[in-house]
């Protein structure tokens, strides 16, 4: 719904100003012509008139401004003029299309018109007028833009179309001068020798002064050089060479037309063809189609009610919507910025109590796995914008770096107790599996990209209640724009939110620039707001233990089942790659967290059958030993060849 933003929005505001100072000028255009006002008398005209404008909306912009009724700029518009990651909206800063495009982008978009377009920019500024400024300025404005974000290089393509024309069409005619314009050329020497003569001597004579007076100058050299080019250049063997550059720079510029043509279908295509469906390659070389988004959101039409409600991230709102006709808790359209961070703060929440929230809010998980940009990967930025409306989520820390994978692959202490992390690895990382009593795996698609969960113990009483209409809030009687409202049950979680303002929001009335001040000192240290969170983490896991007088207690001990499970499977894998890259480089600090947490992947092992003890006692780690004798580990038992690790002592 438009509504009044065109005439509240700071952004909006200034083209609708440049609008109406035209109306301006023109009224008084017409005042001077019917007047007819001297130049003296209009500009005058035109001064008291944009001055009582100016004061007119000075005193506008004071009446409506403390009201809260204009907007200010969006971070969307202030991300043009910043650092991606640096506009102070964590949500903006986490769309990757905002990134600054780089030369890739440039050519893999406008091909050869990345070499022509400048050239012609030049040759328009060197030729100045309306027309050209025009281009020109068109040209600063779409480089400008399009260098902050990669989306825009959409803007460069007319523009370098136009001025690679340009270029193209001066290349041509010169050459078609060269080549067919001699007898032309002849005409045209006669006719200027005759006028030449006809001006007399005087002419002749002034001609030959001012000739002189320029091969005095100090630019005599380049003046000699000039005159020696022309020279050779109408001779019988410049014109030549002359006609030689023309054949070849027609056809050079033929094939490079040609290979632009091919390459505009080439890559309309690929452009034209689904996003949802990818090529991708096995292990064991073979080529495939990966379509298991589309056939998930099939899945979904096909098999769960009409009026289930799907919760996934925003990015996939509009495919589960326009493909599976279900309902999402989310889309693209992300102006509701608090709505998504609730939406985030489930997905990267404590498991128990992301649980409570979802099961009032929809029937049905989404999850997008199998590495890559999965659910995942971008995980740490879903708990930023959760962190920026409810700050107890990641406490004294605004980036949220509690949240998130080691350089080695291990998940932190918060990352691992996720309602996500949850869902994603469940049953894949050993020891990682879904409560059974909340949730139900429905579907998982061929190659692992998709996972669909149905919720258990979904609250009806809080389905019926977002259902009745009675709840919705139109803006008039029987229109179609009728926000729903949260069920009641979740009136506890919503009263800790503090409503996002960014940066520019004047009409906020509450100061939040400590949360700001430490959120941009975070982004510009990582690496010190990493520590910082790890050390928090340290301290809040010891004092929960001490408070239990149970150290450890809040990681259950895995059951005999589930070690026989993990211990008897053999199988090379991530978690087994970097656990041989921990005891390998005896970093036991690392190696105790990762186990303190996920004490089951202790029994990994390998394809070959081995584990963490025997490359422990193959390295010859002692300390690593005794760690996990501690936990459990058997030494001896043997590897697929039959040899126990204390048998690679000898080796």
């Amino acid at each position: 719904v438009v509504g009044w933003t065109p005439l509240k929005a700071l952004e909006q505001l200034g083209p609708a100003l440049v609008f109406l100072g035209y109306q301006v000028l023109y009224g008084c255009e017409v005042v001077r012509i019917r007047n007819k006002l001297g130049r003296t008398e209009a500009w005058k005209l035109r001064v008291k008139v944009v001055s009582i404008c100016a004061v007119g909306g000075i005193v506008l912009l004071v009446l409506f401004m403390p009201k809260g009724s204009l907007v200010p700029i969006s971070s969307r518009v202030r991300a043009l003029f910043v650092k991606h990651t640096k506009t102070g909206n964590p949500l903006v800063d986490s769309v990757a299309e905002h990134q600054p495009a780089n030369n890739k982008a440039y050519f893999q978009y406008l091909h050869h018109l990345c070499t022509l377009a400048p050239i012609g920019l030049l040759l328009v500024t060197f030729n100045f007028g309306d027309g050209p400024s025009f281009l020109v300025v068109y040209a600063t404005a779409a480089y400008f833009f399009s260098h902050k974000m990669v989306r825009l290089v959409l803007l460069t393509g007319p523009i370098a179309a136009a001025l690679s024309g340009i270029v193209a069409g001066r290349i041509v005619a010169w050459a078609i001068r060269q080549v067919w314009d001699d007898e032309l050329g002849v005409v045209d020497a006669a006719t200027a020798d005759g006028k030449g003569q006809n001006n007399g001597g005087t002419s002749s004579k002034r001609g030959k002064k001012s000739k002189n007076e320029k091969r005095e100058s100090s630019f005599s050299g380049l003046g000699a050089l000039s005159d020696g080019f022309n020279e050779f250049s109408n001779s019988k063997d410049g014109k030549f060479v002359k006609k030689m550059v023309a054949a070849t720079l027609l056809v050079v510029l033929f094939l490079a037309c040609t290979q632009f043509k091919d390459y505009s279908w080439a890559i309309s295509a690929s452009l034209s063809n689904p996003t949802i469906i990818l090529k991708g390659q096995l292990k064991n070389g073979e080529v495939v189609y990966v379509d298991d988004f589309r056939e998930a959101y099939w899945w979904l039409r096909d098999n769960t009610p009409a009026d289930a409600r799907v919760m996934a991230w925003w990015d996939y709102g509009y495919q589960i919507t326009g493909i599976s006709n279900r309902t999402t808790i989310a889309d693209g359209n992300t102006w509701n910025h608090e709505h998504i961070a609730l939406l985030g703060k489930i997905l990267t929440g404590e498991m128990e109590e992301s649980y409570q929230i979802a099961r009032h809010l929809a029937d049905y998980v989404l999850v997008w796995g199998g590495g890559g940009g999965d659910d995942l990967a971008k995980s740490p930025h879903l708990a930023r914008i959760a962190n920026s409306v409810y700050r107890e989520h990641c406490p004294d820390d605004p980036t949220c770096r509690a949240f998130g994978m080691s350089r080695q692959g291990m998940p932190s202490p918060m990352m691992s107790q996720s309602f996500l992390f949850k869902l994603h690895s469940h049953n894949i990382r050993p020891g990682v599996t879904a409560p059974a009593d909340k949730f139900e795996e429905v579907y998982r698609s061929k190659y692992g990209k998709v996972r669909i969960y149905k919720l258990k113990g979904v609250s009806e009483e809080s389905k019926r209640w977002v259902a009745d209409p009675k709840n919705r809030r139109c803006d008039v009687p029987g229109s179609w724009y009728c926000p729903g409202q949260y069920p009641p049950a979740l009136k506890e979680v919503l009263s800790r939110k503090k409503d996002f303002a960014q940066l520019e929001d004047f009409n906020k009335n509450e100061n939040d620039d400590e949360y700001t001040k430490k959120y941009f000192e975070n982004l510009h240290n990582p690496q010190k707001a990493k520590r910082a969170a790890e050390q928090a983490a340290k301290e809040g896991a010891t004092a929960a233990a001490a408070a239990s007088n149970t150290p450890g207690a809040s990681v259950p001990k895995p059951t005999q089942a589930e070690i026989d499970a993990v211990y008897n499977k053999y199988e090379d894998s991530d978690e087994s790659t970097l656990m041989w890259q921990l005891v390998s480089q005896n970093n036991i600090a690392e190696l105790e967290a990762w186990l303190e947490r996920e004490p089951i992947m202790a029994y990994l092992r390998s394809s070959d059958g081995r584990g963490p003890m025997w490359w422990a006692f193959e390295n010859r780690n002692q300390e690593i030993v005794k760690f996990l004798m501690k936990l459990g580990v058997p030494i001896q038992d043997g590897d697929k060849s039959g040899k126990t690790p204390v048998q690679l002592l000898d080796v």
